[in-house]
């Protein structure tokens, strides 16, 4: 999803349409998310880019998306371009955490 949206709509609510946004946003990750995973694939990760314009645009975490809209809505943006694009993601396994130990120093599985 390659998209600029326009908040500021004539004869329509500016609070009514932030929410619409969302709304497709959050509707386009979900259908994204139910393709096919394929072969040695964990999950479907997302490259965003977020400005007020394409050629602005700036590379944001997938988390923070709708904080920087709800920041834009905030200031009074008129307008902001999002790019979504699906992309294969893989998950790392975590280091072995050492056990932890007691207020008295001995070990916790004592």
């Amino acid at each position: 999803m390659k998209k600029t949206f326009q908040l500021n709509i004539e004869g329509k609510n500016r609070d009514r349409v932030l929410d619409a946004v969302k709304h497709e946003i959050r509707k386009y990750v979900k259908r994204q998310r139910r393709v096919p995973l394929p072969e040695g694939v964990d999950y479907w990760d997302f490259d965003c880019r977020f400005g007020t314009t394409p050629d602005n645009a700036a590379v944001v975490h997938f988390a923070t998306i709708m904080g920087l809209i709800d920041a834009l809505a905030a200031e009074g943006g008129a307008a902001f371009y999002l790019e979504l694009l699906a992309k294969e993601g893989h998950r790392t396994a975590r280091p072995a955490a050492a056990p932890a130990e007691s207020a008295d120093g001995q070990d916790a599985s004592s």
